[in-house]
This record gives structure tokens, C-alpha cells and sequence, in this order.
């Protein structure tokens, strides 16, 4: 029971998309509708600047983390990995905004600051390069959440269910990059 309320909270508080409200706050109208229509931390960073980036990132990362915490103190391993996943749905189906949402990727990062701290360093480390190497962003996110996901799958490689809400959560993250994906230039339509 205690997994429900946890996941649920979970689930709920990623619904809370920072983005949207700022811009919301900021009478910019709706990040959805410009650029890549995401209201991820890029797309606001192509909107709105270096500064506004920066604070949605940290104010996802932030509330990511508390969901870890919180799960972390009241689930077993399997049940924190699987929270990890009801966060991201949330970012990416938001109750509170129609569920039109990002793609989860900071909600992810900021999760396993909390799992996995030294994870979080390789990860951006992971994110640079790859933004170096290909110069697209979603790509440096594939990259960073691979370390990332091999961060937690490592930690938790002795507990089959917490390696399969982790697995579960970077496919869906590769998921709701599809559209990206489609995208890539010199890919056939």
C-alpha cells in the first residue's frame, strides 16, 4: 500500500510542470507551442534564455530529488525504481497540464542524484560529450541517461525488480524521444 501513496505522490508531483508555470507567471503564454513544442529545460532555454533554463532545470532536478528521498525512506529498492518511473509519467502525461508534458530526462537526473550521486558526475560528463560529438541535445540526453541507467542497474544488479522499474523508466524515456528520433537528419521518411 505504502508503494501506491508513494508512486501516486510521485506521479502527481511530476505533473507539476515548472516550465509551464513560469512561463504562465511570466506572461510568455505556453512553452508547448514554439521550437520543438517541449517544455523541457531546452526549449525554454530557446525561448526565454540561459537564466530560465537554468532555474526550471534546478526546480525539476529539486522536486525529483525530494521524490527520492521520500521514496528512498519509505519503499525497498524495487519500490524507489518504480516511483523513478510514476515521476517521469508524470513529467511526460501531466495531469495538471493536459497531459502534455516533457520528456522527463531532468525529472530522471535529478531522481538519481539521490541513487546514485556519483552517477549524476559521469552522467554530465556523458551529456557533454555526446553534445560535443553530435551537437543535438536530445542525443547528449540519450547519452547521459545510459550512464545514468547503468549507474542504478549497477547498484541494484542483485534486485531483479528495482534492475526492471530502472530499465523500464530509460526505455520510456527513449520512448517519448520518438518524435526526435524520426527527425534525425538524413534519416529515410
Amino acid at each position: 500500500m505504502m508503494f501506491v501513496v508513494v508512486a501516486a505522490t510521485a506521479y502527481l508531483l511530476g505533473s507539476v510542470n515548472f516550465s509551464i508555470v513560469f512561463f504562465r507567471v511570466t506572461g510568455r503564454g505556453d512553452p508547448r507551442t514554439q521550437y520543438s513544442g517541449n517544455p523541457g529545460a531546452t526549449n525554454v532555454y530557446r525561448q526565454a534564455g540561459p537564466a530560465a533554463a537554468a532555474l526550471v532545470l534546478v526546480l525539476d532536478m529539486g522536486r525529483a530529488a525530494a521524490v527520492a528521498a521520500l521514496a528512498v525512506y519509505l519503499l525497498d529498492p524495487a519500490g524507489v525504481a518504480w516511483t523513478g518511473l510514476a515521476l517521469v509519467a508524470g513529467n511526460r502525461y501531466p495531469c495538471f497540464h493536459q497531459f502534455k508534458g516533457g520528456k522527463g530526462v531532468a525529472n530522471y537526473l535529478g531522481f538519481s542524484a539521490v541513487i546514485v550521486p556519483w552517477g549524476v558526475l559521469a552522467s554530465a560528463l556523458a551529456w557533454a560529450a555526446g553534445y560535443f560529438a553530435f551537437r543535438i541535445p536530445f542525443i547528449a540526453s540519450f547519452c547521459m541517461v545510459a550512464v545514468l541507467g547503468g549507474a542504478t542497474v549497477y547498484k541494484w544488479m542483485h534486485v531483479a525488480p528495482a534492475v526492471l522499474g530502472g530499465l523500464a523508466t530509460i526505455a520510456f524515456i527513449v520512448f517519448n524521444h520518438r518524435s526526435n528520433l524520426a527527425e534525425l537528419p538524413g534519416k529515410d521518411r
